[in-house]
């Protein structure tokens, strides 16, 4: 079994260890002999998504987001709509989720369209969203309580068509206002979540490549591992983030 994972803009979307769930995902895969290959795929770069199984796209500051759009704009946005539709599994954290929205307007009225793949929008404020939070994923997405580093301004609010990931117990999430945390939508994860957000999550981590496996090969049950490491590391970030 393979895995074929592309990580998009890891030359600009990288903030806050962002890269450690990309060897997160493969060393999950290669500790259960599954292969892992990586694709890294840059601004200017070119590949064919339908040729992956699990796409990555890391967070970065407003500027970055821009700067990221006219790239976007040559076709990439119309491939990763296709891709979503299709059901590609998708992983993107803070901006590279923003991204997936429909637009981004700055807290002095300035819209910046994006790629409208998830029926979403972020509107910036003055208020800074930091921190440390957990939050708990919905039963559509696994289920397991997951801790995290965000840090944004922008609010995201979901369409009608667009699941939370979860609903905050600690922290901010989308928007600071309605609970919700991050966009579940067909085989999307969306989430504001820094730090890196899969190596002390493991059960989100193995819950997503499960996604991507049983698109591919139609069924998969992932062999448990020792996770005593990362689970120490989960717990006591728990026991240090509360409300």
């Amino acid at each position: 079994m393979e895995l074929k994972i592309c990580h998009m803009y890891p030359d600009v979307l990288n903030l806050y260890g962002d890269g450690g769930n990309i060897r997160c995902l493969s060393q999950r895969l290669r500790w259960r002999g599954i292969e892992a290959s990586l694709t890294r795929l840059p601004i200017g770069e070119t590949a064919h998504l339908a040729d992956f199984d699990l796409v990555f796209i890391g967070g970065g500051q407003d500027f970055e987001q821009q700067v990221l759009l006219e790239d976007l704009h040559r076709g990439k946005d119309r491939e990763i709509r296709a891709a979503v539709e299709d059901g590609l599994t998708f992983l993107t954290i803070c901006g590279g989720y923003q991204m997936l929205g429909s637009y981004y307007e700055t807290h002095d009225g300035q819209r910046c369209d994006f790629i409208g793949a998830l029926d979403l929008y972020t509107v910036g404020s003055q208020t800074r969203m930091i921190g440390n939070y957990k939050f708990r994923c919905g039963p559509a997405s696994g289920g397991s309580l997951v801790v995290g580093f965000e840090n944004h301004s922008g609010k995201t609010w979901l369409g009608p068509g667009v699941e939370p990931l979860g609903q905050v117990l600690a922290g901010f999430g989308n928007n600071g206002e309605d609970g919700s945390e991050g966009a579940r939508y067909r085989n999307v994860f969306g989430t504001y979540s820094h730090g890196p957000l899969l190596p002390k999550n493991p059960e989100l981590c193995d819950y997503i490549l499960t996604t991507a496996l049983r698109r591919k090969y139609g069924s998969c049950e992932l062999a448990p591992l020792d996770d005593s490491a990362e689970l120490a590391a989960h717990d006591e970030m728990c026991e240090k983030i509360h409300k």
